[in-house]
């Protein structure tokens, strides 16, 4: 039988409550699969490394990663990258290719329709 995941981080849990109220509000699915996604296990939620944004996004897009971005491989053009946690090598290498590394409360405030935004896991 599989065991209930509790998580504990008050910021995380606001974070996931506040993903599927603006799903329910703008009437979108995108913010309630990445709450889904936030709510999992610390060992289930993705780690996304630079390489593979660079293989699957092209110019000027956003993505969301409901986990971690690691800094394995290069980054060739300018991407948002919105991210539970960036390691710092990550994020210098998406800054130096001229893209943004922002929270997800802060692409869901930009962005609340989430049009153009892809997920990565």
């Amino acid at each position: 039988m599989a065991r209930n995941v509790i998580k504990t981080n008050p910021n995380l849990i606001a974070l996931a409550h506040n993903l599927r109220k603006k799903s329910y509000d703008e009437d979108v699915a995108i913010w309630k699969s990445v709450a889904a996604k936030l709510e999992k296990s610390t060992r289930n939620q993705p780690e996304v490394n630079v390489a593979n944004i660079n293989r699957y996004t092209s110019e000027n897009d956003t993505v969301v990663i409901p986990g971690k971005v690691l800094s394995n491989g290069n980054l060739d053009h300018k991407v948002v990258v919105a991210a539970l946690k960036f390691s710092e090598t990550a994020k210098a290498e998406i800054e130096k290719a001229g893209g943004d590394c922002i929270s997800i409360a802060d692409l869901v405030e930009k962005n609340p329709k989430g049009s153009n935004v892809k997920i990565m896991q």
